[in-house]
């Protein structure tokens, strides 16, 4: 596992960040907690779902549509399993 850049990973928050305050909990929850831990493919597949639209990647987080990859629909639901509640787990 490589280091992260303090940087990055504020650069990442910030780019979490969507005007949608749901997504916003779950991307920033994300980097926080499971980034630096994550193996490189998912810290590129996350970099790419960041360059996406807030409401496509919303979307995604719903289930109300499908992500583009398969790479991409195994992130979400890390991401979405992760920011639920730990009763809702």
């Amino acid at each position: 596992m490589e280091q992260v850049d303090p940087r990055d990973l504020g650069r990442l928050r910030w780019r979490g960040r969507r005007g949608i305050r749901e997504l916003d909990v779950l991307l920033t929850r994300y980097v926080d907690d499971q980034f630096c831990s994550a193996s490189r493919a998912d810290q590129s597949a996350f970099r790419r779902l960041l360059d996406g639209q807030d409401t496509e990647i919303y979307a995604y987080c719903t289930g109300q549509l499908t992500p583009p990859t398969a790479e991409i629909s195994a992130l979400i639901d890390r991401i979405v399993s992760h920011g639920r509640p730990a009763d809702d787990r």
